[in-house]
């Protein structure tokens, strides 16, 4: 009589565990915990990826600004050498029609007329 009690005990005690299992397991694979799960784990990923980002931009900021040292260092133009760089050069993207260098050079050229109608190549 023990016995059968016994595996009468363990049956019903392994029949709550599995349905307990069963019943986390349905509610963890509802819609909405699934999704509220893919979006914890993506903000989370989102985070790892910009914590990441961010150290590389600062080791890259680091040593660039190393790098320049050196290469200052090596070529003499560095902030202990005291001397100055040369002012930066600066190119007109578009000729100023009223400067004087222009009148001077100012050339006549000639294109052959073009309408530019699309309606006459048809």
């Amino acid at each position: 009589m023990f016995r059968r009690t016994f595996w009468f005990t363990t049956g019903v005690a392994a029949g709550v565990w599995a349905t307990t299992k069963i019943n986390r397991k349905l509610k963890q694979l509802t819609p909405d915990s699934v999704a509220a799960t893919a979006a914890n784990k993506a903000l989370e990923t989102g985070q790892r990826l910009r914590d990441r980002a961010v150290e590389f931009a600062l080791d890259v900021r680091d040593n660039m600004a190393r790098r320049e040292a050196e290469l200052g260092e090596a070529l003499g133009i560095g902030a202990d050498a005291g001397s100055a760089l040369p002012a930066p050069r600066r190119y007109a993207a578009i000729e100023n029609r009223a400067t004087p260098l222009y009148a001077e050079k100012q050339v006549q050229r000639t294109y052959p007329y073009n309408s530019y109608n699309r309606n006459e190549d048809h």
